[in-house]
């Protein structure tokens, strides 16, 4: 059979009453300040790893290199030790989000948050204060555990305490922090950039964001689901009736309860994750993940400077470049808060796949032209690469970006929710890993290639999303199955054998 290709699906979003009331908003928010420690970390890195300063007291050796009148433009910051700066914190972030599924299960979303706070607070003191490589990586290590306690908890936190016709823009409400944490970074950088030791106030940054999150989650509500999930169900019936603004709230209800019942009977989420009837949302989580990271997104937003120096920008011009960027980046997200739960998520992703592929491919050919080992690119040419790559950016940030935290939260029942988001995050930070590990030595070797390297990356994904994944835009969280999954075209074969 055929796939039907269509962008949205009508759903029943209304069959549970609810308003999108104050508590609701102010706590997807405060929960979203997770995002705005993780979009920091993400900015922060790329401008200080291309500091001076830095380099002189960490990385003498890039520091020559970048000082070498004839050193090749696409090899000068390949350096392993520089790219384990800035990748360390994925590896914490795999470990951690594992710790943190546990802990979202059996004591809450909202302690969750808060342990994840705590974990960027200390990380941010370490690297503020560092002396050394090692002192500098155990702090990017603690930082690691706030960004996988917070990537764990933050997106689930949204789209349990959110009615299903909102659930899109206020899950959004995670990438549009993160954007406007690597935007605050850049301006940061730019600003630190010609201070003495101003690397020291652009790590210490990061404590901000960690103290905000941490003083609101004190005045967050406990999900619904999670507060019945752990046997508190009066308690859960009345947070439910405050979220939703309405009294009649008992559909909701009674659907959360099946849930936990359902939940209750299965003793290894992990093991129960493997089964037939999970594997759509597995496979669809985790492979979403591959995903947005292969578009090449992070490798732009990591070492923006260093790319923008590379072809040819000053120091300073560099840091500005990165800026306008990330500003690009902030006010395309906004588009995505306003229009994915309007046009839907397939239809976000498969116009973005389109606009990516052209921008990604013209900018390789650009560099493969006109950027040499010892030039400087043309200042026609560099402008055209900086509006190339805000193009593409662009995106980004209104698709594979937030779509890529939102459609794994939304999907799983709620007996593997935690397990299978803990899939979808460590899958996440482990290609994070990769990439940000190896694009520097990547650049130096492939040159101008490593642009159509993630140009055909994106084609892979522009097909997947066309035919493979399913409209989720105004389903209930606990209905996906009976709504979507057992509807789709391909999908639907895995539920036929066990019956589920």
């Amino acid at each position: 059979m055929a796939p039907a290709v269509s962008f949205n699906v009508e759903a029943g979003a209304s069959d549970f009453p609810a308003k999108l009331t104050k508590q609701v908003l102010v706590c997807s928010i405060i929960a979203a300040f997770g995002g705005l420690m993780f979009g920091y970390d993400i900015g922060i890195s790329g401008g200080v790893t291309s500091m001076d300063d830095f380099l002189i007291k960490f990385f003498p050796a890039v520091y020559e290199k970048k000082h070498r009148v004839k050193e090749d433009n696409y090899c000068k910051y390949d350096n392993e030790y520089l790219q384990l700066f800035t990748s360390s914190l994925y590896l914490a972030a795999i470990v951690s989000s594992f710790g943190a599924s546990l802990t979202s299960k059996k004591f809450g979303r909202k302690i969750t948050i808060q342990a994840a706070s705590v974990f960027f607070v200390l990380g941010a003191i370490l690297n503020t204060a560092a002396n050394d490589i090692a002192m500098l990586i155990v702090g990017r290590l603690l930082l690691g555990a706030g960004v996988g306690f917070g990537n764990q908890a933050v997106p689930l936190f949204i789209s349990e305490i959110a009615p299903a016709r909102y659930r899109g823009g206020l899950n959004i409400c995670f990438q549009l922090l993160i954007t406007i944490g690597i935007l605050c970074a850049n301006v940061i950088n730019y600003g630190t950039s010609n201070m003495h030791n101003g690397w020291r106030i652009s790590l210490g940054g990061a404590a901000v964001p960690a103290l905000i999150l941490l003083i609101g989650s004190l005045l967050i509500s406990e999900t619904p689901t999670s507060l019945i999930e752990r046997g508190q169900k009066e308690k859960g019936l009345e947070v439910l009736r405050q979220i939703r603004g309405v009294d009649n709230v008992e559909k909701d209800y009674e659907a959360i309860l099946h849930a936990t019942e359902m939940a209750s009977q299965v003793n290894n989420s992990f093991k129960n994750l493997i089964q037939r009837s999970n594997r759509p949302q597995l496979v669809t989580s985790s492979i979403l993940q591959v995903f947005q990271q292969f578009t090449g997104i992070n490798v732009i937003m990591f070492y923006a400077p260093v790319l923008f120096q590379t072809i040819g920008f000053g120091s300073d011009a560099a840091l500005l470049s990165a800026v306008v960027t990330g500003s690009v980046n902030v006010l395309s997200t906004l588009v995505a808060n306003f229009t994915v739960d309007r046009f839907g998520r397939r239809f976000l992703l498969i116009e973005a796949a389109i606009q990516m592929l052209i921008a990604q491919t013209i900018v390789g050919i650009i560099l493969a032209k006109y950027l040499k080992a010892s030039n400087s690119m043309p200042d026609n040419y560099a402008l055209a690469v900086v509006i190339l790559i805000c193009v593409f950016v662009s995106g980004f940030a209104w698709s594979w970006g937030p779509l890529g935290w939102l459609i794994p939260s939304e999907i799983f029942p709620l007996e593997t929710r935690n397990a299978g988001f803990f899939v979808a995050v460590s899958t996440n930070m482990l290609f994070t890993f990769l990439i940000a590990q190896a694009f520097l030595t990547m650049l130096c070797h492939m040159r101008a290639g490593i642009f159509f390297f993630f140009a055909a990356w994106i084609i892979v994904m522009f097909l997947y999303a066309v035919f493979f994944l399913p409209e989720t835009k105004g389903v209930p969280i606990d209905e996906m199955n009976e709504r979507v999954w057992k509807k789709h075209w391909f999908w639907k074969r895995f539920f036929d054998q066990d019956g589920k």
